[in-house]
Protein backbone atom coordinates (compact mmCIF):
# COMPACT_ATOMS: atom_id res chain seq x y z
CA UNK A 1 0.00 0.00 0.00
CA UNK A 2 1.39 3.41 -0.95
CA UNK A 3 0.12 6.77 0.29
CA UNK A 4 -0.98 9.00 -2.53
CA UNK A 5 1.24 12.06 -2.78
CA UNK A 6 -1.45 14.04 -4.62
CA UNK A 7 -3.84 13.55 -1.71
CA UNK A 8 -1.18 14.83 0.68
CA UNK A 9 -0.54 17.91 -1.45
CA UNK A 10 -4.25 18.66 -1.74
CA UNK A 11 -4.70 18.27 2.00
CA UNK A 12 -1.76 20.53 2.77
CA UNK A 13 -3.07 23.26 0.48
CA UNK A 14 -6.42 23.08 2.24
CA UNK A 15 -4.81 23.13 5.68
CA UNK A 16 -2.55 25.99 4.69
CA UNK A 17 -5.42 28.26 3.60
CA UNK A 18 -7.47 27.51 6.72
CA UNK A 19 -4.50 28.38 8.91
CA UNK A 20 -3.81 31.55 6.93
CA UNK A 21 -7.26 32.87 7.81
CA UNK A 22 -6.11 33.50 11.38
CA UNK A 23 -3.24 35.40 12.95
CA UNK A 24 -0.07 33.44 12.21
CA UNK A 25 1.40 33.70 15.70
CA UNK A 26 -1.88 32.84 17.41
CA UNK A 27 -2.58 29.91 15.11
CA UNK A 28 0.87 28.37 15.43
CA UNK A 29 0.69 28.68 19.22
CA UNK A 30 -2.74 27.07 19.21
CA UNK A 31 -1.69 24.15 17.01
CA UNK A 32 1.57 23.47 18.82
CA UNK A 33 0.15 23.87 22.31
CA UNK A 34 0.42 20.60 24.23
CA UNK A 35 2.91 18.02 25.38
CA UNK A 36 5.53 18.70 22.74
CA UNK A 37 5.98 21.18 19.92
CA UNK A 38 6.69 20.67 16.25
CA UNK A 39 10.21 21.20 15.01
CA UNK A 40 10.86 23.66 12.21
CA UNK A 41 12.75 26.84 11.57
CA UNK A 42 9.77 28.89 10.38
CA UNK A 43 6.04 29.13 10.98
CA UNK A 44 5.46 27.80 7.48
CA UNK A 45 7.51 24.66 8.17
CA UNK A 46 5.67 24.06 11.44
CA UNK A 47 2.28 24.48 9.75
CA UNK A 48 3.35 22.10 7.02
CA UNK A 49 4.35 19.45 9.56
CA UNK A 50 1.09 19.88 11.43
CA UNK A 51 -0.83 19.29 8.21
CA UNK A 52 1.23 16.24 7.26
CA UNK A 53 0.83 14.63 10.67
CA UNK A 54 -2.90 15.26 10.72
CA UNK A 55 -3.26 13.77 7.25
CA UNK A 56 -1.41 10.57 8.09
CA UNK A 57 -3.38 10.08 11.29
CA UNK A 58 -6.72 10.60 9.53
CA UNK A 59 -5.73 8.17 6.80
CA UNK A 60 -4.65 5.62 9.41
CA UNK A 61 -8.03 5.84 11.13
CA UNK A 62 -9.78 5.29 7.80
CA UNK A 63 -7.59 2.24 7.18
CA UNK A 64 -8.36 0.84 10.61
CA UNK A 65 -12.04 0.93 9.78
CA UNK A 66 -11.45 -0.55 6.33
CA UNK A 67 -8.82 -3.22 6.97
CA UNK A 68 -9.10 -4.20 10.64
CA UNK A 69 -12.81 -4.96 10.53
CA UNK A 70 -15.00 -7.37 8.64
CA UNK A 71 -18.69 -7.94 7.93
CA UNK A 72 -20.51 -10.80 9.61
CA UNK A 73 -24.01 -12.26 9.75
CA UNK A 74 -25.63 -14.29 12.52
CA UNK A 75 -28.59 -16.46 11.43
CA UNK A 76 -30.97 -17.91 14.04
CA UNK A 77 -33.32 -20.79 13.23
CA UNK A 78 -35.69 -22.93 15.28
CA UNK A 79 -35.49 -26.69 15.67
CA UNK A 80 -37.19 -27.09 12.30
CA UNK A 81 -34.68 -24.87 10.52
CA UNK A 82 -37.03 -21.90 10.11
CA UNK A 83 -35.73 -18.35 10.70
CA UNK A 84 -36.67 -16.78 14.02
CA UNK A 85 -37.36 -13.05 14.02
CA UNK A 86 -37.43 -10.43 16.78
CA UNK A 87 -34.85 -12.15 18.95
CA UNK A 88 -32.74 -9.89 21.14
CA UNK A 89 -29.09 -10.34 20.25
CA UNK A 90 -26.05 -8.80 21.91
CA UNK A 91 -22.49 -9.19 20.60
CA UNK A 92 -19.30 -8.55 22.54
CA UNK A 93 -15.77 -9.07 21.33
CA UNK A 94 -13.69 -11.10 23.77
CA UNK A 95 -10.30 -11.45 22.00
CA UNK A 96 -8.38 -9.75 19.20
CA UNK A 97 -6.64 -11.40 16.25
CA UNK A 98 -4.10 -8.61 15.98
CA UNK A 99 -1.11 -9.21 18.25
CA UNK A 100 -0.48 -6.48 20.83
CA UNK A 101 2.49 -7.54 22.92
CA UNK A 102 5.04 -6.79 25.60
CA UNK A 103 7.81 -8.55 27.52
CA UNK A 104 6.46 -10.73 30.30
CA UNK A 105 9.02 -13.27 31.50
CA UNK A 106 10.05 -11.27 34.58
CA UNK A 107 6.71 -12.25 36.14
CA UNK A 108 8.16 -15.69 36.92
CA UNK A 109 10.69 -14.22 39.37
CA UNK A 110 8.52 -11.60 41.10
CA UNK A 111 7.24 -11.74 44.66
CA UNK A 112 3.66 -13.09 44.80
CA UNK A 113 2.02 -9.71 45.38
CA UNK A 114 4.06 -8.15 42.57
CA UNK A 115 3.31 -11.04 40.21
CA UNK A 116 -0.43 -10.58 40.79
CA UNK A 117 -0.21 -6.88 39.88
CA UNK A 118 2.02 -7.56 36.89
CA UNK A 119 -0.23 -10.29 35.50
CA UNK A 120 -3.37 -8.22 36.00
CA UNK A 121 -1.94 -5.21 34.16
CA UNK A 122 -0.42 -7.34 31.40
CA UNK A 123 -3.47 -9.45 30.61
CA UNK A 124 -5.75 -6.42 30.65
CA UNK A 125 -3.88 -4.96 27.69
CA UNK A 126 -1.80 -7.58 25.84
CA UNK A 127 -2.30 -10.93 24.08
CA UNK A 128 1.26 -11.53 22.86
CA UNK A 129 4.75 -11.82 24.34
CA UNK A 130 8.33 -12.47 23.33
CA UNK A 131 10.28 -15.11 25.27
CA UNK A 132 14.06 -15.03 25.11
CA UNK A 133 15.97 -18.03 23.81
CA UNK A 134 19.18 -16.12 23.14
CA UNK A 135 21.85 -18.78 23.16
CA UNK A 136 24.07 -17.53 25.98
CA UNK A 137 21.34 -17.15 28.65
CA UNK A 138 19.39 -20.18 27.37
CA UNK A 139 22.39 -22.53 27.41
CA UNK A 140 25.10 -20.96 29.63
CA UNK A 141 26.74 -24.37 29.97
CA UNK A 142 27.26 -26.56 26.93
CA UNK A 143 24.73 -29.34 26.68
CA UNK A 144 22.53 -27.99 29.48
CA UNK A 145 19.84 -25.77 27.89
CA UNK A 146 17.51 -24.35 30.50
CA UNK A 147 14.35 -25.52 28.76
CA UNK A 148 12.51 -25.92 32.07
CA UNK A 149 12.57 -22.14 32.57
CA UNK A 150 11.20 -21.64 29.07
CA UNK A 151 8.46 -24.16 29.77
CA UNK A 152 7.51 -22.32 32.96
CA UNK A 153 7.07 -19.14 30.94
CA UNK A 154 5.05 -20.99 28.31
CA UNK A 155 2.78 -22.39 31.02
CA UNK A 156 2.11 -18.82 32.15
CA UNK A 157 1.28 -17.85 28.56
CA UNK A 158 -1.11 -20.78 28.20
CA UNK A 159 -2.85 -19.94 31.48
CA UNK A 160 -3.41 -16.35 30.36
CA UNK A 161 -4.18 -17.00 26.66
CA UNK A 162 -1.03 -15.18 25.55
CA UNK A 163 0.56 -16.00 22.18
CA UNK A 164 4.33 -16.54 22.60
CA UNK A 165 7.17 -15.78 20.20
CA UNK A 166 10.72 -17.14 20.52
CA UNK A 167 13.55 -14.57 20.37
CA UNK A 168 16.06 -15.23 18.90
CA UNK A 169 17.55 -18.36 17.32
CA UNK A 170 20.53 -16.69 15.64
CA UNK A 171 22.38 -13.53 16.65
CA UNK A 172 26.06 -12.62 16.45
CA UNK A 173 25.92 -10.38 19.51
CA UNK A 174 27.81 -11.95 22.44
CA UNK A 175 24.43 -13.00 23.87
CA UNK A 176 23.98 -15.15 20.77
CA UNK A 177 27.39 -16.83 20.90
CA UNK A 178 28.07 -18.23 24.38
CA UNK A 179 31.68 -18.27 25.54
CA UNK A 180 31.91 -22.05 25.42
CA UNK A 181 30.89 -22.04 21.75
CA UNK A 182 33.86 -19.86 20.84
CA UNK A 183 36.27 -22.54 22.04
CA UNK A 184 34.99 -25.09 19.52
CA UNK A 185 36.07 -25.77 15.91
CA UNK A 186 33.92 -23.97 13.33
CA UNK A 187 32.41 -27.16 11.91
CA UNK A 188 31.35 -28.38 15.33
CA UNK A 189 29.91 -24.96 16.24
CA UNK A 190 27.86 -24.98 13.04
CA UNK A 191 26.46 -28.43 13.80
CA UNK A 192 25.52 -27.35 17.31
CA UNK A 193 23.81 -24.25 15.91
CA UNK A 194 21.78 -26.43 13.55
CA UNK A 195 20.87 -28.79 16.40
CA UNK A 196 19.86 -25.84 18.57
CA UNK A 197 17.40 -24.60 15.92
CA UNK A 198 15.98 -28.08 15.36
CA UNK A 199 15.59 -28.70 19.08
CA UNK A 200 13.90 -25.39 19.85
CA UNK A 201 11.66 -25.03 16.80
CA UNK A 202 10.85 -28.73 16.58
CA UNK A 203 10.69 -29.44 20.30
CA UNK A 204 8.34 -26.55 21.04
CA UNK A 205 6.39 -26.53 17.76
CA UNK A 206 3.11 -27.24 19.55
CA UNK A 207 3.62 -24.24 21.82
CA UNK A 208 5.64 -21.67 19.83
CA UNK A 209 4.83 -21.02 16.19
CA UNK A 210 6.43 -17.58 15.79
CA UNK A 211 10.22 -17.16 15.88
CA UNK A 212 12.71 -14.37 15.35
CA UNK A 213 15.09 -16.60 13.44
CA UNK A 214 17.95 -14.15 12.85
CA UNK A 215 18.34 -10.88 14.72
CA UNK A 216 20.03 -7.75 13.34
CA UNK A 217 21.66 -9.37 10.28
CA UNK A 218 22.86 -6.20 8.55
CA UNK A 219 23.97 -4.36 11.68
CA UNK A 220 26.06 -7.21 13.09
CA UNK A 221 28.90 -9.24 11.61
CA UNK A 222 28.22 -12.62 9.94
CA UNK A 223 28.22 -15.90 11.85
CA UNK A 224 31.67 -17.15 10.88
CA UNK A 225 33.24 -13.79 11.66
CA UNK A 226 31.73 -13.83 15.15
CA UNK A 227 33.00 -17.35 15.78
CA UNK A 228 36.57 -16.18 15.18
CA UNK A 229 36.26 -14.39 18.47
CA UNK A 230 37.78 -16.00 21.54
CA UNK A 231 37.47 -14.91 25.12
CA UNK A 232 41.12 -15.78 25.60
CA UNK A 233 42.68 -13.90 22.69
CA UNK A 234 44.42 -10.56 23.09
CA UNK A 235 42.51 -9.18 20.07
CA UNK A 236 39.14 -10.20 21.47
CA UNK A 237 36.14 -9.08 19.40
CA UNK A 238 33.84 -7.05 21.62
CA UNK A 239 30.26 -5.98 20.94
CA UNK A 240 31.41 -2.73 19.37
CA UNK A 241 33.36 -4.60 16.73
CA UNK A 242 30.50 -7.03 16.27
CA UNK A 243 28.38 -4.07 15.17
CA UNK A 244 31.05 -2.79 12.78
CA UNK A 245 29.77 -3.98 9.38
CA UNK A 246 31.28 -1.25 7.22
CA UNK A 247 33.21 -3.64 4.99
CA UNK A 248 30.84 -6.61 5.20
CA UNK A 249 29.29 -7.60 1.86
CA UNK A 250 25.88 -9.09 1.16
CA UNK A 251 27.57 -12.24 -0.07
CA UNK A 252 29.24 -12.69 3.33
CA UNK A 253 25.99 -12.15 5.20
CA UNK A 254 23.68 -14.40 3.18
CA UNK A 255 24.93 -17.97 3.84
CA UNK A 256 24.33 -18.26 7.57
CA UNK A 257 20.95 -16.54 7.31
CA UNK A 258 19.84 -18.90 4.55
CA UNK A 259 20.81 -21.93 6.61
CA UNK A 260 19.14 -20.58 9.73
CA UNK A 261 15.78 -20.23 8.02
CA UNK A 262 16.07 -23.52 6.17
CA UNK A 263 16.84 -25.38 9.41
CA UNK A 264 13.90 -23.68 11.15
CA UNK A 265 11.54 -24.72 8.34
CA UNK A 266 12.87 -28.29 8.53
CA UNK A 267 11.88 -28.38 12.19
CA UNK A 268 8.38 -26.96 11.66
CA UNK A 269 7.04 -26.49 8.14
CA UNK A 270 4.10 -24.50 9.54
CA UNK A 271 6.22 -22.06 11.54
CA UNK A 272 6.22 -18.29 11.21
CA UNK A 273 9.84 -17.19 10.72
CA UNK A 274 10.88 -13.54 11.07
CA UNK A 275 14.02 -11.64 10.05
CA UNK A 276 14.46 -8.78 12.52
CA UNK A 277 16.45 -5.53 12.19
CA UNK A 278 16.90 -2.05 13.72
CA UNK A 279 17.56 1.45 12.34
CA UNK A 280 15.17 0.78 9.43
CA UNK A 281 13.04 3.83 10.23
CA UNK A 282 15.80 6.32 11.02
CA UNK A 283 18.53 5.34 8.55
CA UNK A 284 17.63 4.96 4.85
CA UNK A 285 20.99 3.30 4.07
CA UNK A 286 20.33 0.52 6.63
CA UNK A 287 16.77 0.19 5.33
CA UNK A 288 18.05 -0.29 1.78
CA UNK A 289 20.72 -2.75 2.82
CA UNK A 290 18.09 -4.80 4.66
CA UNK A 291 15.78 -4.55 1.65
CA UNK A 292 18.48 -5.96 -0.65
CA UNK A 293 19.11 -8.80 1.79
CA UNK A 294 15.41 -9.66 1.84
CA UNK A 295 15.28 -9.47 -1.94
CA UNK A 296 18.08 -12.01 -2.27
CA UNK A 297 16.45 -14.31 0.26
CA UNK A 298 13.16 -14.11 -1.59
CA UNK A 299 14.86 -14.80 -4.95
CA UNK A 300 16.34 -17.95 -3.40
CA UNK A 301 12.99 -19.02 -1.93
CA UNK A 302 14.35 -18.93 1.61
CA UNK A 303 11.38 -19.43 4.00
CA UNK A 304 11.23 -15.96 5.54
CA UNK A 305 7.56 -15.46 6.44
CA UNK A 306 7.69 -12.15 8.29
CA UNK A 307 9.72 -8.93 8.54
CA UNK A 308 10.66 -7.56 11.95
CA UNK A 309 11.10 -3.81 12.40
CA UNK A 310 12.69 -2.67 15.65
CA UNK A 311 11.46 0.79 16.60
CA UNK A 312 13.75 2.00 19.37
CA UNK A 313 16.81 3.36 17.56
CA UNK A 314 17.87 6.12 17.90
CA UNK A 315 16.57 5.82 21.42
CA UNK A 316 15.42 9.42 21.93
CA UNK A 317 13.97 9.89 18.43
CA UNK A 318 10.35 10.86 17.74
CA UNK A 319 9.76 9.21 14.36
CA UNK A 320 8.03 11.35 11.78
CA UNK A 321 4.93 9.88 10.12
CA UNK A 322 6.68 10.34 6.78
CA UNK A 323 9.66 8.17 7.71
CA UNK A 324 7.46 5.62 9.40
CA UNK A 325 5.17 5.09 6.41
CA UNK A 326 8.08 5.24 3.98
CA UNK A 327 9.67 2.36 5.88
CA UNK A 328 6.46 0.33 5.91
CA UNK A 329 5.95 0.95 2.19
CA UNK A 330 9.45 -0.25 1.33
CA UNK A 331 9.22 -3.41 3.42
CA UNK A 332 5.67 -4.05 2.21
CA UNK A 333 6.97 -4.66 -1.32
CA UNK A 334 7.73 -8.27 -0.35
CA UNK A 335 4.10 -9.03 0.46
CA UNK A 336 4.96 -10.40 3.91
CA UNK A 337 3.46 -9.52 7.31
CA UNK A 338 5.35 -6.74 9.07
CA UNK A 339 6.05 -6.92 12.81
CA UNK A 340 7.03 -4.08 15.13
CA UNK A 341 9.26 -6.13 17.39
CA UNK A 342 10.84 -3.69 19.85
CA UNK A 343 9.14 -0.38 20.67
CA UNK A 344 10.02 1.57 23.80
CA UNK A 345 9.51 5.34 23.92
CA UNK A 346 10.64 6.64 27.27
CA UNK A 347 9.80 9.07 30.06
CA UNK A 348 13.41 9.65 31.07
CA UNK A 349 13.56 13.43 30.96
CA UNK A 350 15.96 13.30 28.01
CA UNK A 351 15.67 15.60 25.00
CA UNK A 352 13.50 14.47 22.09
CA UNK A 353 15.53 14.11 18.90
CA UNK A 354 14.77 13.44 15.24
CA UNK A 355 13.72 16.84 13.94
CA UNK A 356 9.95 16.20 13.85
CA UNK A 357 8.85 17.02 17.40
CA UNK A 358 10.89 18.75 20.05
CA UNK A 359 10.72 18.90 23.81
CA UNK A 360 11.45 16.49 26.63
CA UNK A 361 10.62 12.81 27.06
CA UNK A 362 8.14 13.15 29.92
CA UNK A 363 5.41 10.68 30.84
CA UNK A 364 2.92 12.72 28.82
CA UNK A 365 5.23 12.91 25.80
CA UNK A 366 5.69 9.14 26.00
CA UNK A 367 1.90 8.69 25.99
CA UNK A 368 1.36 11.11 23.11
CA UNK A 369 3.99 9.49 20.90
CA UNK A 370 2.80 5.99 21.73
CA UNK A 371 -0.77 6.81 20.76
CA UNK A 372 0.40 8.34 17.49
CA UNK A 373 2.74 5.44 16.70
CA UNK A 374 0.14 2.77 17.47
CA UNK A 375 -2.52 4.56 15.42
CA UNK A 376 -0.26 4.95 12.38
CA UNK A 377 0.99 1.38 12.68
CA UNK A 378 -2.32 -0.38 13.38
CA UNK A 379 -3.63 1.68 10.46
CA UNK A 380 -1.12 0.09 8.08
CA UNK A 381 -2.81 -3.06 6.71
CA UNK A 382 0.17 -5.42 6.51
CA UNK A 383 1.33 -4.86 10.10
CA UNK A 384 0.63 -8.05 12.07
CA UNK A 385 1.93 -7.19 15.54
CA UNK A 386 3.24 -4.40 17.78
CA UNK A 387 5.48 -5.42 20.67
CA UNK A 388 6.53 -3.05 23.46
CA UNK A 389 9.91 -3.68 25.12
CA UNK A 390 9.14 -3.80 28.86
CA UNK A 391 6.07 -3.44 31.08
CA UNK A 392 7.33 -1.78 34.26
CA UNK A 393 10.00 0.79 35.06
CA UNK A 394 11.15 -1.54 37.84
CA UNK A 395 12.82 -3.83 35.30
CA UNK A 396 13.36 -1.97 32.05
CA UNK A 397 15.94 -1.74 29.25
CA UNK A 398 15.65 2.05 28.80
CA UNK A 399 15.06 4.29 31.81
CA UNK A 400 11.43 5.35 31.94
CA UNK A 401 10.47 3.03 29.08
CA UNK A 402 7.78 1.10 30.92
CA UNK A 403 4.02 1.45 30.79
CA UNK A 404 3.87 1.05 34.57
CA UNK A 405 5.89 2.73 37.29
CA UNK A 406 8.20 0.84 39.65
CA UNK A 407 5.23 -0.10 41.87
CA UNK A 408 3.31 -1.48 38.85
CA UNK A 409 0.86 1.41 38.76
CA UNK A 410 -0.29 2.66 35.33
CA UNK A 411 1.54 5.60 33.79
CA UNK A 412 -0.37 7.86 31.35
CA UNK A 413 0.84 5.77 28.41
CA UNK A 414 -0.74 2.60 29.84
CA UNK A 415 -4.14 4.26 30.19
CA UNK A 416 -3.86 5.81 26.74
CA UNK A 417 -3.14 2.44 25.10
CA UNK A 418 -5.78 0.68 27.18
CA UNK A 419 -8.41 3.00 25.75
CA UNK A 420 -7.12 2.58 22.20
CA UNK A 421 -6.66 -1.18 22.19
CA UNK A 422 -9.48 -2.35 24.45
CA UNK A 423 -12.12 0.29 23.78
CA UNK A 424 -11.61 2.02 20.43
CA UNK A 425 -10.28 -1.10 18.65
CA UNK A 426 -12.73 -3.68 20.00
CA UNK A 427 -16.38 -4.17 19.11
CA UNK A 428 -18.62 -4.35 22.17
CA UNK A 429 -22.20 -3.88 23.34
CA UNK A 430 -23.82 -4.33 19.93
CA UNK A 431 -27.54 -4.81 20.59
CA UNK A 432 -29.85 -5.79 17.74
CA UNK A 433 -32.97 -7.77 16.87
CA UNK A 434 -33.16 -10.51 14.27
CA UNK A 435 -35.08 -9.54 11.12
CA UNK A 436 -37.72 -11.56 9.27
CA UNK A 437 -34.94 -13.76 7.86
CA UNK A 438 -33.71 -14.52 11.38
CA UNK A 439 -30.56 -12.50 10.73
CA UNK A 440 -28.50 -9.74 12.24
CA UNK A 441 -25.56 -8.29 10.36
CA UNK A 442 -22.71 -6.27 11.81
CA UNK A 443 -19.22 -5.01 11.14
CA UNK A 444 -16.60 -5.59 13.79
CA UNK A 445 -12.90 -5.94 14.57
CA UNK A 446 -11.40 -9.36 13.88
CA UNK A 447 -11.40 -11.72 16.85
CA UNK A 448 -13.60 -13.90 19.05
CA UNK A 449 -17.10 -12.83 20.04
CA UNK A 450 -19.70 -13.92 22.53
CA UNK A 451 -23.20 -13.89 21.04
CA UNK A 452 -26.04 -13.67 23.55
CA UNK A 453 -29.48 -14.55 22.21
CA UNK A 454 -32.69 -13.99 24.16
CA UNK A 455 -35.98 -15.46 22.91
CA UNK A 456 -39.49 -14.14 23.56
CA UNK A 457 -39.81 -16.29 26.69
CA UNK A 458 -36.70 -14.78 28.22
CA UNK A 459 -34.49 -17.81 27.65
CA UNK A 460 -30.87 -16.84 27.06
CA UNK A 461 -28.46 -18.73 24.81
CA UNK A 462 -24.77 -17.96 24.52
CA UNK A 463 -22.64 -18.86 21.52
CA UNK A 464 -19.07 -18.10 20.53
CA UNK A 465 -17.96 -17.09 17.03
CA UNK A 466 -14.70 -16.01 15.43
CA UNK A 467 -14.81 -13.08 13.03
CA UNK A 468 -11.85 -13.87 10.79
CA UNK A 469 -10.19 -11.85 8.07
CA UNK A 470 -10.73 -13.36 4.62
CA UNK A 471 -13.60 -15.60 5.74
CA UNK A 472 -17.28 -15.49 4.83
CA UNK A 473 -18.24 -15.01 8.51
CA UNK A 474 -21.80 -16.33 8.37
CA UNK A 475 -22.78 -18.04 11.62
CA UNK A 476 -25.91 -20.18 11.95
CA UNK A 477 -27.41 -21.22 15.28
CA UNK A 478 -30.33 -23.56 15.87
CA UNK A 479 -32.29 -22.89 19.05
Amino acid sequence: MKYNALIIIAFLVSSYHSIQAQSTDDKVKQLTKGITSFSGGTDEEIKRNIGVEKHYLELAKQNIEKYRKGNATVLITDDKGKPVKNLKIELNQTTQDFLFGNLSEEVINLLPEEAIKFEERFVALFNFTELTVKWEPYEPKQGKPEWQKLQEKLDWCLKNNITPKGHTLGWTHRAGTPDWLLKLPLEMANELYKARIHNLVGGFKNQIKIWDVVNEPVNTIPWESALKDTIYAEAKIDDGVRYNTENITLEETLPWIEKSFEWAAEANKNGDFILNEFYLIAKPDIREKFYLLLKELKNKNIPVTGIGIQAHEPREMWFSPIDLIKTYDRMNEFGLPLHITEFIPQSSGKTITGGWREGTWTENAQAEFAEQFYTLTFGYPSIASIHWWGLSDKNIWLKGGGLLDKEYNPKPVYNRLLKLIKEDWMTKNLKMKSNHKGEVSFRGFYGDYEVEIEDESGNVYRKNVHLKEGSENIFTFNL
